[in-house]
């Protein structure tokens, strides 16, 4: 098993290569050097990277408390609830065809048939996403991405890195990222969009997303890493968890002996 506790790769099945983005690899490609002049010899194996890390993390605490927890703190009071509501479903509408070609790549034909079921009511009946009229209708929403993917066929996480502004990811999300912003349907239409205003447009949808989903929480998880001894570690112990239940669904399968 690896230090996230998920399989180690086997035989893995052939993938559609992954457009690049080498806007992201080049932050990748800093952080590893970086992270090369300074090794935890006797850390978390997982972390190899851990001194920069820590740096970076430092840097991120920073910023999120001059600019993210202000902005958060102005969305949750001032936007009322159920314009909050109609965006969150906007976007997760907009995130459908990502998570269709992923249900797809799974195997998973049932939920993929959901999920293309839910993207046609909800952008025809449901006002372009605006009403989640799918859920009202027992056709709930479930969210699948290019990382999970690469996971279920034996991708390793690789080591784990903590990115400027960003957060904690592993280089298989950072790839599954740049793979699921391809798929965006905002980055063909409209076709008279320069690729710049397409690539702006997936990036901001895809940033505000999970920002709008878990603003309310924002304070919450910053009193989290205030009462815990290491925060770092603790960020890093929950980024863990949580992506290894988004990707198993609880906890990631035992090898066999």
């Amino acid at each position: 098993m690896t230090a996230e506790g998920e399989p180690v790769a086997g035989d893995v099945r052939r993938i559609p290569r992954a457009p690049r983005h080498p806007a992201r690899w080049l932050v990748l490609l800093a952080v590893l050097a970086l992270g090369g002049c300074a090794t935890a010899p006797h850390g978390d194996p997982g972390d190899p990277f851990e001194p920069t890390n820590r740096a970076l993390y430092a840097f991120n605490t920073k910023f999120n408390s001059k600019i993210t927890l202000p902005i958060a703190w102005v969305y949750v009071n001032y936007v009322p609830g159920h314009v909050r509501k109609g965006v969150r479903n906007v976007l997760a509408n907009v995130e459908s065809p990502v998570t269709f070609a992923n249900d797809v790549l799974q195997g998973e034909f049932t939920r993929a048939g959901e999920t293309l079921a839910r993207f046609v009511l909800n952008s025809s009946i449901g006002l372009g996403g605006l009403v989640d009229y799918a859920a009202m209708h027992g056709v709930p929403r479930h969210q699948s991405d290019f990382g999970q993917t690469l996971a279920l066929y034996g991708v390793g996480p690789g080591p784990f890195l903590v990115l400027p502004i960003i957060g904690p990811s592993t280089p298989r999300d950072i790839l599954g990222t740049g793979a699921d912003l391809a798929v965006n349907p905002l980055f063909y239409v409209p076709a008279d969009w320069t690729l710049l205003a397409h690539a702006g447009a997936v990036v901001g949808t895809h940033s505000f997303a999970p920002f709008e989903q878990n603003a309310g929480s924002i304070v919450l998880r910053r009193n989290l890493g205030r009462n815990s001894l290491d925060p770092y570690a603790t960020m890093r112990s929950v980024y863990r968890q949580q992506r290894a239940k988004e990707i198993w669904g609880s906890l990631p399968p035992m090898p066999d002996d």
